[in-house]
């Protein structure tokens, strides 16, 4: 499966419109309880800030939409 994303895009966990945007970190290898690892560069580990504290999960990328802007007056 290709990758949709990069590292430094901005997304958004799809139907979720009360989540913080995120930043993409990296494609990483998903732990999973029954399976083991699965690395088939489909899950990412994304960050955001709430409340100055700096927060992080990883996210199937099916489930993340792109965000075209950063929010705010200026692109950046």
């Amino acid at each position: 499966m290709p990758k949709k994303f990069k590292p430094g895009d901005w997304v958004k966990l799809k139907g979720s419109p009360n989540r913080p945007k995120m930043e993409v970190l990296k494609y990483v290898s998903k732990k999973e309880p029954i399976f083991g690892f699965i690395n088939d560069d489909t899950f990412l580990e994304c960050v955001w800030y709430k409340n100055g504290e700096r927060r992080s999960e990883v996210f199937h990328q099916n489930r993340l939409i792109k965000l075209n802007e950063t929010s705010g007056i200026f692109k950046t």
